[in-house]
């Protein structure tokens, strides 16, 4: 979007308050579908993974499973719920060629999962949105449609794959915002393990509810933005529709309640069907399910069994390793990098430098490469060495990135013997010291090698400040002008003339009291 567009855009919004709910499908990580025996992995064949109860045959009976209750009590413990210690099914009736018995499972009345909220950061706000409840439910199935050949095909495969709706309150007012909340609860549901994420594979799955209205004025009518699988498109279909029911409105027509798909082909919303409301399912208790009922000691046993929740996490890294909350948010996005985070901060003594390198240098390599902390070629007790040795003077910082460059692209030739490849977890400290004094051995290899190590030897550092001095007298004097940037000069040379190793602050020491005196 340009300059003038994105003007354009901000001034439709202006005068109008937008509004905006959540439903998000979040496909639980279960071996099995929820009400069968049928497995639910991912790129089967169609209709191999299908089975009498999934098709509906006459005589097949549902029967709950437990793991899939299990996950909906652990996300209801995460997001601060309530856990219904009795809940039902219900029958969602609707026709459609993917959708065989004619009616999904689903749960109307009284969810397993009721409340909550979600809180995350906006910039340096931070935000709350209230979550109305999380309900188990089945998939459906999958219409294939072949335009080339003029047909369409029915897949089951995930007719019965074990599903927890998320929705929210209205609570959320712009599109960045909506996105925030998505990768909170994208971050949650991943860390404590219920999903895994896979938003491509339609793993997690987020409707978005837009609506707008003028401030005070009663809720305007929503429209559904179905299926959204990526964070970016999530922004851009929100915006877009946000513009298109405030250009409506303006030229005079009212919005009717509709589903709409987005097209990342086009930036563009388009109406798929008319918005049904509950009445048009005619829900109805199964009769082939009973009551789910819950007790409490099983909550207590799976409350014991949960991680350290993220937030939680966040909070400590700030309070143990007086990180700045920004930082804490970004080193807990995942486990495996607060886990990286935590050993390499441990193990060099230094948490802030450990912060600043796995945000920005090996955060920058992975995206390059598309990989995940946990491919990092560069383990963290490599990192610890590492900053050992820019802690204690034998590293620059810009040496430390060619020794970085040496370790993550051989990364081969320098494996630390015992230490398995990627990093799930914190591993026993012993074997992290062991791996850390084996890192140091590498690390100075690295440093002989490629002649990096900085030069701290203070006579010879005088010497080449003598005679960078002696050979440019007039910066010398521009310096005593007041001149400022004569100084900085001074200090390129100095470095220059060091060949890059001799350690900058003390240069700038060294050289200011040479100058000054």
């Amino acid at each position: 979007m340009n300059q003038k567009t994105k003007k354009e855009a901000s001034l439709l919004v202006q005068g109008y308050e937008v509004v905006i709910g959540f439903e998000t499908h979040a496909q639980l990580a279960t071996q099995s579908k929820i009400f069968s025996r049928a497995p639910t992995a991912f790129g089967a064949e169609p209709n191999t993974q299908a089975c009498a109860v999934d098709l509906a045959l006459p005589g097949t009976l549902p029967v709950m499973n437990r793991e899939a209750v299990a996950h909906a009590i652990r996300l209801g413990l995460a997001l601060g719920s309530h856990i219904a210690e009795q809940s039902v099914f219900a029958r969602k009736n609707y026709f459609y060629p993917d959708l065989p018995k004619g009616y999904q499972i689903s749960q109307f009345e009284i969810p397993v999962v009721q409340g909550g909220e979600v809180s995350f950061f906006l910039g340096d706000q931070k935000k709350t949105v209230r979550l109305v409840r999380a309900h188990l439910e089945e998939d459906a199935g999958k219409s294939l449609h072949e335009d080339f050949i003029g047909q369409s095909g029915i897949d089951l495969n995930r007719a019965g794959t074990p599903l927890l709706e998320i929705v929210t309150e209205p609570d959320i007012r712009s599109s960045a915002e909506a996105v925030a909340y998505a990768k909170e609860l994208h971050k949650i549901v991943t860390w404590i393990g219920v999903c895994d994420g896979n938003m491509q594979e339609g793993s997690f799955r987020c409707d978005a509810n837009v609506s707008v209205r003028k401030p005070g004025a009663p809720l305007g009518t929503r429209r559904e933005i179905k299926n959204l699988n990526s964070f970016k498109f999530m922004q851009q279909a929100i915006d877009f529709e946000v513009r298109w029911q405030i250009e409506q409105i303006e030229d005079g027509f009212e919005i009717q309640q509709a589903t709409v798909l987005f097209d990342p082909d086009t930036g563009e919303t388009r109406a798929m069907r008319t918005k049904e409301d509950a009445a048009d399912y005619r829900y109805f208790p199964d009769p082939d399910l009973p009551p789910l009922v819950i007790a409490r000691s099983w909550v207590d046993e799976v409350k014991a069994a949960m991680p350290e929740l993220p937030r939680q996490m966040a909070e400590r890294l700030v309070a143990d390793y007086g990180l700045p909350e920004y930082d804490a948010t970004t080193l807990t996005q995942s486990p495996a990098m607060a886990a990286y985070f935590e050993t390499a901060a441990k193990a060099s003594g230094q948490a802030k430098m450990a912060s600043n390198w796995i945000m920005g240098e090996i955060s920058r390599r992975l995206n390059n490469e598309g990989k995940e902390i946990s491919q990092a070629p560069v383990s963290a007790p490599q990192l610890a060495a590492l900053l050992r040795r820019i802690d204690d003077g034998s590293l620059s910082n810009n040496a430390a990135k060619q020794v970085m460059d040496v370790l993550w692209t051989e990364s081969g030739e320098y494996r630390i013997p015992g230490w398995p490849d990627g990093f799930a977890s914190i591993r026993e400290w012993a074997q992290v010291l062991n791996a850390v004094t084996e890192s140091l051995r590498i690390v100075d290899a690295v440093i002989e090698a490629k002649g990096l190590k900085q030069m701290n030897d203070s006579g010879a550092l005088e010497a080449i400040i003598d005679e960078v001095l002696a050979a440019n007298a007039p910066m010398v004097e521009q310096f005593k002008a007041g001149k400022d940037k004569a100084f900085n000069a001074l200090v390129g040379m100095v470095m220059k003339a060091s060949k890059g190793k001799a350690n900058p602050q003390q240069v700038n020491d060294v050289l200011r009291s040479k100058l000054q005196g």
